[in-house]
């Protein structure tokens, strides 16, 4: 009797638990039937809310789930001189958890999973202790029977072994009861919380207790949650298979197993979630070291060196290190000297900077992975002497040299805190004083380790145009100070000299850039002598630049003279990116040099337009907005007019280009950013309540329209008309090449409100859709910013302005063609900016927005009727997805006001023409009871955001380990879940084209199916979640309505309450 209270106690806290509050009758249990008892728990939890004790978020709750397990772990330690083994206790404590464990209730599964987990757990300690006493036993037995009695002394020991090896058997037995009863169903639940917590299981029983567990019967269910759709899950298999491999004495038990999941592991590795990733090249590096992968498994693992992820290129990196550079696992590591150990090191690493291509960038990314480990980069004294060929182990490539190049410069970055990969999320690193103090420390040891070699190193790369702007800009990284106190301004004033050499050797962009900052660096950075040395020779670099180049401009002509003088425009144009180069008399020069275009090559004209520029941005800076001079005022508008003059001349001639089939991308860019920049810095509502409002000016429509016809010629050029244009050398003038340049610099005008909106805002917001995904980024900020400071009513204006503008265009496209306008690209395009411009209307902002909405559908159907029935198209291109955001009140008097409009209209007559509007009220008349009065989406235009890695759909199936007859159909595997996003698609057919094909959709399908495909046409659009395939839409549907999400609580009617013995496979 009291065996069976206690047990009933036990029961009562158990249920308890699990939220309901139950009480076992007090009769012998042998007596009551475990399915009564679960059937009617499952009926109270039906009744009433369940209490999740575990989940809860209360501050007397948080360390429930602890103690609930520390009480079960103590219970089974407790007992084990007890009732543990009595064949009655523990066995009725896992009949009913197991029964539990099956039900549908998520928090009954849950309770019941951990409480069964944790006995498994405690009968492991249990069966440890009593593998040692047997031990024990053993050794006293063999020693009692070496003195060959057969006294009560070995009678006992051997009762002692046999009870003891009994009680093994025992604790093994309720092992497997739980496992084939609970675990071999729960690991596959649909909740990954309990999933995760039975792979976190298995794995410290398989290795706590390696004499049971340690088989593929068990290992293969860590290797199938390899495949699991979750992260968590996938993450605790890494884990228990890393806890695993790290203990030498199981690697020859995991061979099998090592064979048949390695190909799933490499893969990992990729994951696409980043800490899963990081976990498994954990992973992959207890199997180098095992030796149990090959190098060719490796292959696609150094593509992860130039990973966007900070935390997987590094992970890889170590890898790398260890494996390739440092040769730890095949026990290659050289020894030595540390500089020969180092050159060995740098020789590996060039080796694998060989397999990737010569984009620094990629060489960066290497470098950034292996930097933390890899000390021999920090070895800046062999890295030079490698460089300058001293004592080499073996010749340097062409390749090799520039790589090497490479590793110095950003080593050194990297040494003193620059990030030589910019992170995505732009946040600022938190840098200690600890960090800046070494910081400090690595800049003067490059410094000495640089101090003779450096001008050596540049005298040697001064020639090499592929390698030279890397060796200059390793000065800026040094602590010049160092020269002075270790009297080196001999060796300082070589390498001012050798920069100026450099500069005026090359005419590359990169290099001149490089150049240009060296010097700069070098002018602020030095001390005392060597600073005024420096400036000096700055000084020298401006007065020769400006003598060089008024001399190519004076004898302009010949094709020496030509090249001079653009080369000579790039250096000026690097140099006032920096410092201003006065000198009226050299902008006289190169305003005359414009007087011809044709003459002149569009590299030419464009540098020199920016350059002219740029002084005039420099003259407008030094002017005292305080005290401002009246002769550099009149001076400086003296030189923007010429300037405008200039410009206006240009784009002239840019347009009738235009006009001819010559494509002038470059060009056409440079003007529109030019005058863009020009307008802002001298815009007369910035200036007017300042002393320099006379520099102010607005440029006149005339000005302004023209402007616009050059951004929109660049803009509807077509993308491989890109690939004909000529080499530009320029990497910043191929920057300002791109069409998304273009848009920014009209868009800009009007987010700052430095010209009137009418005109250009109608017209940018027209081109939202149709120049790929980089200028609808553009105009997307745009419309945020417009949103915040415009009148509602003057958006509502705007939009519709550009609906109408992007409507007119269709209409000149279809003009005299036979094309079906409902096709055509133009059409389809002004459908879209609809949907994208009511999109900004969406979630709570329609009720809010509701006024404005209306004045666009009324402005639009009044639009569509100025030339009935010929422009009634307008009605399904730009009026109807503004008209579903209203509630179906406003859009039943939208419908009675259009149809006022056609009263006594015959439509018999003309049908074709006035389809477009009897399909529009249709349309209206069938959502508007269905039009939800607020909804609310992801973003401003209802799409999901884009992710900021790669998604890689890994298909694995998961198979069975091994084939017999004693595998059952519940250990089959679980399938991969990286499955890749899905975008939602865009219908661009006309409405009276949908109406036909749903209706016809429909009516073949079975009468079973009919109402729910009804139902999903009525309703909007559905978004694919992330992690479903199409196909498998209605698995997921069928998982979520067994087993739910209990984030509200459930009831037996309720679809998220259904029967969770038909075990889900976390399948996507």
């Amino acid at each position: 009797a009291g065996q069976n209270g206690a047990l009933v106690e036990l029961l009562t806290t158990l249920f308890e638990i699990c939220g309901v509050s139950y009480r076992v009758e007090e009769v012998p249990l042998d007596n009551i039937d475990v399915d009564d008892v679960v059937l009617c728990l499952v009926a109270r939890a039906k009744d009433g809310p369940l209490e999740d004790y575990l989940g809860s978020k209360q501050r007397e709750l948080r360390n429930f789930k602890d103690n609930v397990l520390n009480f079960w772990d103590t219970l089974v330690l407790e007992s084990q001189n007890g009732p543990l083994f009595d064949g009655v206790f523990m066995d009725k404590c896992m009949d009913y958890i197991i029964a539990i464990s099956c039900t549908p209730p998520r928090v009954f599964r849950q309770v019941t999973t951990l409480v069964g987990l944790q006995i498994v757990t405690s009968l492991v300690t249990v069966a440890k202790n009593l593998s040692e006493s047997r031990k024990i036993v053993q050794r006293q037995l063999n020693a009692e029977k070496k003195k060959k009695k057969d006294g009560p002394r070995v009678e006992s020991l051997n009762k002692s072994l046999s009870e003891t090896h009994e009680k093994i058997t025992m604790a093994e037995e309720m092992m497997r009861k739980i496992f084939t009863g609970l675990f071999m169903h729960r690991y596959r639940d649909v909740d990954p919380d309990i999933r995760t917590a039975c792979i976190v299981a298995i794995g410290s029983w398989i290795l706590s207790y390696p004499s049971l567990f340690l088989q593929d019967l068990y290992l293969k269910y860590i290797g199938w949650t390899l495949n699991d759709k979750h992260s968590s899950v996938r993450k605790a298999s890494i884990i228990a298979l890393q806890n695993l491999y790290e203990v030498d004495d199981n690697v020859p038990s995991l061979g099998l197993f090592t064979e048949r999941f390695c190909k799933r592991m490499i893969e990992l590795a990729d994951d696409i979630d980043v800490s899963v990733a990081v976990t498994a090249i954990g992973l992959l590096k207890q199997l180098l070291r095992h030796q149990l992968l090959e190098d060719e498994d490796l292959g696609r693992l150094y593509d992860l060196l130039i990973d966007e992820s900070p935390q997987i290129r590094h992970a890889i990196g170590d890898l790398v290190y260890d494996h390739l550079i440092l040769q730890k696992f095949s026990g290659l590591h050289s020894t030595g000297a540390d500089n020969e150990s180092s050159e060995v090191q740098l020789e590996r690493l060039l080796h694998i900077l060989r397999e990737f291509s010569s984009d620094p960038v990629l060489s960066d990314c290497v470098v950034d992975a292996v930097w933390d480990k890899m000390n021999a980069m920090k070895d800046w004294k062999c890295i030079a002497s490698m460089l300058l060929d001293d004592n080499p182990r073996a010749e340097l490539t062409d390749q090799d040299s520039a790589n090497l190049a490479r590793v110095l410069c950003a080593s050194a970055k990297k040494a003193v805190g620059e990030k030589l990969v910019l992170a995505n999320d732009g946040r600022k690193a938190n840098i200690s004083k600890l960090q800046k103090e070494k910081m400090e420390a690595n800049r003067r040891d490059l410094t000495v380790a640089m101090m003779t070699a450096y001008s050596k190193l540049l005298r040697k790369y001064v020639a090499d145009k592929s390698n030279v702007a890397t060796v200059v800009e390793v000065v800026m990284y040094m602590n010049l100070e160092l020269y002075s106190l270790k009297q080196q301004e001999k060796t300082f004033t070589q390498i001012l000299q050798l920069l100026k050499d450099a500069f005026f050797k090359h005419g590359e962009e990169n290099i001149l850039k490089a150049c240009v900052k060296a010097l700069f660096f070098c002018a602020s950075e030095s001390q005392a002598d060597l600073q005024g040395s420096a400036q000096q020779m700055t000084k020298l670099v401006e007065d020769e630049l400006v003598h060089k180049l008024r001399t190519s401009i004076k004898y302009a002509g010949g094709l020496d003279d030509e090249y001079s003088m653009t080369v000579n425009l790039r250096r000026l144009h690097q140099l006032q990116l920096q410092k201003c180069v006065p000198g009226d008399d050299l902008f006289a020069d190169i305003l005359g040099l414009l007087g011809n275009f044709n003459s002149l090559t569009d590299e030419v004209i464009c540098l020199a337009l920016l350059n002219m520029f740029l002084h005039i941005a420099w003259c407008l800076k030094f002017i005292d907005p305080d005290n401002p001079d009246e002769a550099a005022m009149s001076s400086l508008i003296s030189k923007r007019i010429s300037l405008m003059k200039q410009l206006e001349s240009f784009a002239d001639c840019v347009l009738q280009s235009y006009s001819q089939g010559n494509f002038r991308s470059l060009s056409s860019c440079m003007v529109c950013v030019i005058l863009s920049d020009l307008w802002g810095l001298f815009s007369e509502a910035k200036l007017a309540a300042t002393r320099l409002q006379t520099l102010g000016f607005c440029p006149s429509e005339r000005l302004l329209e023209k402007f616009w016809k050059i951004c929109e010629a660049r803009l509807n050029e077509a993308d491989n008309e890109d690939d004909e244009e000529e080499d530009v050398t320029d990497e910043h003038l191929d920057y300002l090449n791109q069409k998304d340049v273009v848009m920014s610099a009209a868009a800009k005008l009007i987010a700052h409100e430095m010209v009137p909106v009418d005109f250009l805002g109608p017209e940018i917001l027209s081109h939202f859709v149709l120049h790929g995904k980089s200028v609808a980024e553009t105009v997307k900020y745009l419309l945020v910013v417009l949103k915040k400071n415009m009148k509602m009513p003057d958006l509502a204006d705007l939009f519709l302005e550009a609906i109408k503008r992007a409507y007119g265009r269709h209409i000149m496209e279809i003009e005299g063609s036979d094309e079906d306008w409902s096709t055509s690209r133009s059409f389809l395009a002004c459908k879209e900016l609809a949907s994208r411009l009511s999109a900004t209307f969406s979630g709570y902002a329609r009720n809010a927005y509701k006024s404005s909405i209306c004045k666009i559908v009324k402005g639009g159907i009044k639009y569509a009727f100025v030339d009935a029935p010929n422009q009634l198209t307008f009605l399904e291109a730009g009026v109807l997805q503004f008209a579903l955001k209203l509630p179906p009140t406003e859009v039943q008097e939208i419908i009675a006001n259009i149809n006022k409009r056609v009263e006594g209209i015959k439509f018999e007559e003309d049908p074709s023409s006035w389809r477009p509007y009897l399909t529009f009220v249709d349309y209206l008349k069938e959502k508007a009871p269905k039009i939800p009065a607020c909804e609310v989406e992801k973003d401003g235009n209802g799409s999901r955001q884009p992710q900021t890695r790669l998604q890689r759909k890994l298909r694995v199936k998961g198979k069975k380990l091994f084939e017999g007859n004693e595998t059952t159909d519940d250990e089959q595997a679980n399938e991969s879940g990286d499955h890749a996003e899905e975008d939602d698609e865009v219908d661009d057919t006309p409405l009276y084209h949908v109406r036909h094909a749903i209706n016809s959709d429909v009516s073949t399908l079975p009468k079973s199916r009919k109402s729910i495909a009804t139902e999903v046409i009525k309703e909007a659009p559905i978004t694919r979640q992330r992690v479903a395939r199409r196909l498998a839409k209605k698995d997921e549907g069928v998982t979520k309505a067994v087993v739910g999400s209990l984030e509200t609580e459930p009831s037996m009617g309720s679809p998220l309450f259904g029967s969770a013995t038909e075990e889900q496979l976390p399948v996507g």
